[in-house]
């Protein structure tokens, strides 16, 4: 496993970082606990010492299945993040002070730990309803009282992350970031200058990049896949489609490393010096052994821009990812 330091914090994370989203179960197509837990403690075994989750990944339900796949293990070799502020059905969600502190404790419960090492804004609020300064003076509060050790945004311009950082030290960005959606790479780009550590999401392309579908997926409308990813829609599908064409020649190039599709994608996202870290979702054990035996090679410079070049060619230069601004902030 190969290791960077975080931005400017104290962690030093693994290339890869476990994914919970599809483990949540909401959409996701099968998922059973017995093999996510497994997939998580294979990563673990693998080298990777962080763990990516949220409240809404199936309402409550992937922070338990960490809980269980974390108990018993030495608290202080891991670094967990998850999320607030998304509602969950249960009558919470939002942004104001009571809502991050019940939030908080709530995924404290449920993984069973006392303290979060970065706790990340998982959307902007939209609805202008909490100035950004009263959700990030809860969050000072939180720190204060050793709930959490870091502050992070997901899913922020860099309008808003500026905004942030006037009332507090935001130290990570979690973006869209992989060979199939890379309209992040500017913003990215600027928080490596500015020693935001950032993780990324979707970094197979919500599966697309491991290689494993090569037709169309007939799946049920409100997938999350479908939902989420354009990849799996036509035109861009069958351009990924091409594109994985460069990845199989890769793989062919590294047989004695037993390369497969997936590990040429994971190589490619974490060898770039403005990726800190990459969230992979997988679903058992085998998964994540394959994912992290990845980081045991690496792919040569001249790869590195065929795969590039391939992109270029395939997918082209995408439209940046248009946040919605802050509608007028109420004052305090």
């Amino acid at each position: 496993m190969r290791y960077k330091q975080f931005g400017k914090t104290d962690m030093n994370v693994s290339a890869l970082t476990v994914g919970t989203w599809a483990i949540g179960g909401a959409r996701w197509g099968k998922v059973e606990d017995k093999l996510s837990i497994e997939a998580i403690q294979a990563m673990l075994k693998n080298g990777v010492n962080f763990i990516d989750t949220a409240p809404v990944y199936g309402a409550g339900h992937a922070e338990e299945v960490v809980g269980q796949a974390i108990k018993g293990l030495d608290r202080s070799k891991l670094y967990i993040a998850t999320k607030f502020g998304l509602p969950i059905g249960d009558g919470h969600g939002g942004y104001k002070r009571d809502n991050v502190m019940w939030e908080n404790e709530d995924s404290l419960r449920r993984m069973g730990i006392d303290y979060i090492d970065l706790y990340i804004v998982h959307w902007p609020d939209r609805t202008g309803e909490t100035p950004i300064s009263v959700t990030m003076a809860a969050l000072n509060e939180l720190k204060e009282a050793g709930k959490i050790r870091y502050i992070g945004v997901s899913n922020f311009s860099k309008e808003q992350i500026l905004e942030a950082q006037q009332y507090a030290d935001i130290v990570a960005l979690q973006p869209p970031y992989s060979m199939v959606s890379r309209q992040q790479q500017p913003l990215m780009e600027w928080c490596r200058d500015q020693g935001i550590g950032t993780m990324t999401y979707g970094s197979l392309g919500g599966g697309i990049l491991t290689g494993t579908i090569r037709t169309l997926p007939d799946w049920p409308e409100d997938d999350t896949r479908l939902r989420f990813y354009d990849s799996y829609r036509e035109p861009k599908f069958s351009k990924v489609m091409e594109l994985l064409k460069t990845l199989d020649e890769i793989c062919e190039d590294h047989m004695e490393q037993g390369a497969t599709v997936a590990q040429v994608a994971v190589n490619w996202q974490t060898q770039k010096d403005f990726v800190s870290t990459a969230l992979t979702g997988v679903r058992n054990a085998d998964e994540a052994n394959e994912n992290c035996a990845g980081t045991a090679w690496s792919l040569s410079p001249a790869e590195m821009k065929a795969i590039d070049d391939a992109i270029m060619n395939t997918i082209g230069i995408e439209a940046p990812i248009q946040r919605p601004g802050r509608p007028p902030q109420k004052k305090d």
